[in-house]
């Protein structure tokens, strides 16, 4: 009897930022497959007895091929075992998630997606960043530094969108930086950088489209991080954690 396979989204980093359904079903798994930047305290949740296997993936370090990931997962199905593959962020936002439930279903595999918190959203906003705000961005567009490869974005389209996030692209950018100031976004634009949002050792640097890539390469950061460029940058001064604190004394 085959067992099943859960997606399960482990949310930006922060544990408790875990929906309570990824934790029923992390919590009943028989083996867990999890990335690089699952926060390892969940990993605690799993069973004792659960098998736990790291597949993670890093800037050219991969230490399993996407190919390899869909065999583990119907390997252990097939013997009968509730797998939870445990992804960072939502699986299927820049998850390949999608790709992992397509191999289940060709495989005859039982699966379930179970949607986490994305980073897109969550770790601009506990910076004190929305990404909509009346009369300031009516609209926002999330893309992968990655899918540069090909030219596949329209950076015209994208230079023009209120708020846009980047994610998974600090290696790129000064290029993707170059790329919107191209297609007509002003170089005066507010934009920050947000690395490992939701986790202690949290970092965001604050600058204008047009200064933040050397900015970044001055101070250096590291992954994961986030690009996010739009005027509603400006109301970090206002709603940062930080400023609340402040205002509150």
């Amino acid at each position: 009897m085959s067992g099943k396979v859960y997606l399960v989204g482990a949310g930006p980093g922060d544990p408790e930022l875990m929906t309570v359904r990824g934790l029923r079903c992390l919590r009943q798994a028989d083996v867990v497959v999890y990335d690089r930047l699952v926060n390892p305290a969940l990993l605690d949740e799993a069973p004792a007895r659960a098998e736990r296997v790291f597949v993670g993936k890093a800037p050219g370090a991969h230490s399993c091929a996407q190919e390899e990931i869909h065999a583990i997962l119907l390997r252990h199905a097939r013997a009968g075992r509730t797998v939870v593959r445990l992804k960072g962020g939502d699986p299927f936002v820049f998850g390949r998630g999608g790709e992992e439930a397509l191999a289940c279903l060709e495989a005859g595999i039982d699966w379930e997606v179970v949607p986490g918190v994305t980073s897109a959203t969550s770790v601009p906003a506990l910076a004190g960043i929305p990404l909509t705000h009346r009369a300031v961005s009516g609209a926002f567009a999330v893309v992968t530094g990655h899918c540069m490869e090909g030219d596949r974005l329209d950076w015209d389209a994208l230079a023009r969108i209120d708020t846009l996030v980047v994610l998974m692209g600090v290696s790129r950018l000064p290029l993707i930086t170059a790329h919107l100031l191209r297609h007509g976004r002003a170089p005066e634009t507010p934009a920050a950088i947000l690395e490992k949002g939701t986790l202690p050792d949290e970092r965001v640097l604050i600058g204008t489209l047009g200064s933040i890539a050397a900015e970044t390469a001055r101070v250096g950061v590291g992954t994961p991080a986030i690009l996010l460029v739009g005027e509603v940058v400006r109301l970090r001064e206002a709603l940062a954690p930080e400023a609340l604190l402040a205002a509150a004394v």
